[in-house]
């Protein structure tokens, strides 16, 4: 069943990142970068070709060039996810074909569009995948010249980015520029909330009571330290444990009717690694 889930929502992230280039960049000519974005310079210099076919080539292409100079390093979510993307926006153009961006408006259409992008990518990234695409480029460029994946990234969309100044002119290589960074910041905000798990930090008189809570109704770990206090050297108990959003409402709710002096503290993780949470490798 969790296959089953994982490739449904894999299919569904793609879908989203076909629905903003078909709609949104290709429309106007932004290319912000990854395949979508060399398909869309590509389709401008052979229109008679469509961008999904574009895509289909470009992976096809950079998949080669990373056995060549990598190995096989790409699991089978990637490759799936990247020729889905493909093929979905090949349908769409098929399907649903537009000739005319959607408004006179380019930055809010580019703002829309990212922000649906980064909700799908953020649902592929949580399945273990990408959307491959310039990831490729960014490792060949981190084998050979030691820079950093993420700048290598950067660097092969900003080139990306780049190319559509040449073709479309300043203004639209702007908004390509601006595309890229948008991308960038949003599919990261996306992620937060998609895992937005807080640290929870507990000190109370009461804390077998909320222990058990923890362990018994809420299913979840904790940690349990000695403390004292700096006034008068009281022994204490801290708890720390990591929830839910749900959960920790709910644990707030139980600790509030136990002990109305409990002392708790709440902090936003960026990420989680081992135990139940995301694996290490």
């Amino acid at each position: 069943m969790k296959k089953v889930t994982s490739f449904l929502l894999m299919n569904l992230g793609a879908l989203f990142v076909a629905l903003n280039v078909h709609f949104f960049l290709s429309p106007n000519s932004l290319a912000t970068g990854g395949v979508s974005g060399m398909s869309i310079v590509l389709n401008s210099l052979f229109p008679s070709m469509s961008i999904g076919f574009f895509m289909v080539i470009v992976n096809i292409v950079l998949f080669a060039l990373g056995v060549a100079f990598l190995g096989f390093q790409f699991g089978t979510k990637t490759v799936y996810t990247s020729f889905a993307l493909s093929g979905y926006v090949w349908l769409l153009d098929w399907l649903v074909p537009v000739s005319a961006p959607l408004s006179d408006d380019i930055l809010i259409q580019l703002i829309i569009g990212q922000c649906i992008a980064a909700i799908g990518m953020a649902i592929v990234f949580n399945q273990r995948a990408s959307t491959g695409g310039t990831d490729i480029i960014a490792m060949i460029i981190n084998k050979y010249f030691r820079i950093e994946i993420g700048r290598a990234v950067l660097f092969s969309d900003l080139a990306v980015a780049l190319s559509s100044v040449l073709l479309f002119g300043p203004q639209i290589g702007m908004y390509a520029f601006f595309g890229v960074i948008l991308n960038g910041l949003m599919i990261d905000y996306t992620l937060q909330q998609f895992n937005a798990n807080k640290e929870v930090v507990i000190i109370s008189q009461k804390s077998d009571l909320i222990r058990a809570f923890i362990v018994g109704e809420l299913g979840c770990g904790a940690t349990i330290h000695s403390a004292k206090g700096a006034f008068n050297y009281e022994q204490k108990e801290v708890i720390t444990t990591i929830l839910g959003r749900k959960d920790l409402s709910r644990l707030k709710n139980f600790v509030g009717s136990q002990d109305e002096k409990a002392f708790i503290t709440v902090h936003s993780m960026n990420e989680i690694l081992g135990q139940n949470f995301k694996r290490l490798a």
